[in-house]
C-alpha cells in the first residue's frame, strides 16, 4: 500500500495520512485501493480496504465516514455514533478518534491546532468551498485561527480543473480577489482550487498552509479522478491526535 504522509509542521501527537489508489482489492473501474461505498463497487471489496487501511496505517480506529454532500456541515466526533453522518467536514479534540474526508478531484483539507488539542478534516469541492466550508471547519475550533496549521491535499490542478464563467462569478460574488485563480479558457476558465481556499484560509486568520501540488487528474496511476474517469473509487484524507 502507498500512502502519502503529509509534509508540515505540526505537534507529535498528531498524525496524518492521505491514501492513494494503490493497495487495495477492488476491480477496475475502482482499482484498487477505493474507500468510497457509494461509487458502485463492491460492498466486501471497500469494506477489505477500509481494514487494509486502518491496519496499514496504524489508524488507532475505524473512522467515521462521512455521507458528503458538498456542503458546510461540520460533524464533530467523538465515541458516540453521530445519528446522522451527513457533513462535509469532521472535527474532533478525542485522542484516537480519526477526522477522514474522501475525494477524487476535490480538495481534502486537514487542520491542526498548533498546541497539538483539536484536529480537523473537510472536504472541498468548489461549492463547498465558495459557500464556506473552511471557514465553518475553523469555526469549530477552540484555538484562534492563527494558532491552526493547515495542509491542502492532493486535487485537480489548476491546468486540468476547467469550470464555466457561473463558478467564476460565484466565487467572485464572495471576494473580487479571488479572479486571479481563474484564467481564461476559451469560454471556460481554468479554476485554482488551491489558491482559492488559500485566499479563503488567509482571510479567516490562517497563517500556515501547506500544499501538496499533486494533481489527481493527471497523476493517474497514483490517484483516482471523478473528472477523468466518470466512474471511479475515492481517497481518504485522514487525521487523528494520539
Amino acid at each position: 500500500m502507498e500512502l502519502i504522509v503529509p509534509q508540515w509542521s505540526v505537534p507529535a501527537n498528531v498524525r496524518a495520512v492521505n491514501s492513494t489508489r494503490r493497495g487495495g482489492v477492488s476491480q477496475a473501474p475502482w482499482d484498487s485501493l477505493n474507500l468510497g461505498a457509494h461509487v458502485g463497487d463492491e460492498l466486501q471489496h471497500v469494506q477489505m480496504n477500509r481494514q487494509r487501511l486502518l491496519e496499514f496505517a496504524d489508524l488507532p480506529s475505524m473512522p467515521q465516514w462521512l455521507e458528503q454532500v458538498h456542503g458546510t456541515e461540520v460533524l464533530t466526533l467523538d465515541w458516540k455514533v453521530p445519528s446522522s453522518l451527513r457533513a462535509d467536514a469532521a472535527y474532533t479534540c478525542t485522542p484516537g478518534v480519526v477526522c477522514a474526508v474522501m475525494t477524487a478531484d476535490c480538495l481534502p483539507v486537514l487542520f491542526c491546532s498548533r498546541d497539538g488539542r483539536e484536529v480537523a478534516a473537510a472536504h472541498a469541492g468548489w461549492r463547498g468551498l465558495c459557500d464556506g466550508v473552511l471557514e465553518a471547519t475553523i469555526s469549530a475550533f477552540s484555538a484562534p485561527p492563527s494558532q491552526i496549521s493547515v495542509w491542502l491535499g492532493p486535487a485537480i490542478g489548476p491546468g486540468a480543473f476547467e469550470v464555466g464563467p457561473e463558478v467564476r462569478e460565484a466565487f467572485l460574488a464572495k471576494d473580487r480577489a479571488a479572479s486571479s485563480a481563474f484564467r481564461p479558457a476559451g469560454e471556460k476558465f481554468y479554476a485554482n482550487l488551491g489558491l482559492l481556499a488559500k485566499q479563503r484560509l488567509e482571510a479567516s486568520g490562517v497563517r500556515q498552509v501547506w500544499d501538496s501540488g499533486q494533481c489527481t487528474m493527471t497523476e493517474h496511476e497514483q490517484f483516482f479522478s471523478y473528472r477523468r474517469d466518470g466512474v471511479t473509487g475515492r481517497m481518504a484524507s485522514l487525521i487523528w491526535l494520539i
